[in-house]
């Protein structure tokens, strides 16, 4: 699923956890560095969870902030962008539950995503982008369970047992809610002839 070559994800990691290191010992650049690596990631799939821009932002905002108040409880066995969209996922499964969802006008290509130039620049054509919409719309009608299984999969490039970690389920578990978030699509996708929607980059 990810598209680093296996030398470059190790040398991300060890970046990664040098960088960590640094901000448990309170270095502050350390700290901003790993927030501008996965904001925006963060931002794009709490926002595709509570559907709210204003509240996307104080959720991204908590979850660094929760992050960061327990650098020190940071366990190495996992990657850090597994552990703050743990956070996230919480953090914006609470919101959800005392707040009535609000859909907005919010255009899909103000998302923020890691490729230069917005998650709508595969979308090289009318056909292709009428397609890339038909899908976002298909992904916010699944369940937020659904959704964010789908999210993790599609547009991080998590495998089942990262998602699991992130959700706090089982892995068995995880791969059910896919297969159940596809079915659903495949249905919502079902006037679009012959639309291969797997191939479409959810990003």
């Amino acid at each position: 699923m990810s598209t680093l070559t296996q030398p470059d994800a190790t040398t991300e990691v060890v970046k990664e956890r040098a960088l960590i290191k640094q901000a448990q010992k309170g270095d502050p650049s350390a700290a901003r560095q790993l927030v501008e690596s996965h904001q925006q990631r963060l931002f794009a799939f709490v926002w595709r969870l509570v559907r709210n821009w204003h509240e996307a932002e104080e959720i991204c905002q908590e979850a660094f902030l929760r992050a960061f108040s327990h650098i020190e409880r940071f366990d190495e066995s996992f990657r850090f962008s597994t552990w703050l969209f743990t956070i996230g996922y919480r953090l914006s499964l609470n919101r959800m539950r005392k707040v009535v969802p609000i859909a907005t006008e919010l255009d899909s290509n103000r998302l923020p995503c890691k490729d230069e130039g917005g998650p709508e620049r595969v979308a090289q054509t009318e056909e292709a982008a009428k397609l890339k919409r038909l899908v976002w719309d298909a992904v916010d009608q699944l369940n937020p369970t659904q959704r964010a299984a789908t999210l993790l999969y599609y547009r991080e490039g998590l495998s089942c047992q990262e998602i699991a970690d992130v959700m706090e389920l089982p892995a068995a578990t995880v791969k059910s809610h896919l297969h159940r978030g596809r079915a659903n699509l495949r249905q919502t996708l079902a006037q679009v002839s012959g639309a291969d929607w797997q191939s479409l980059r959810l990003a």
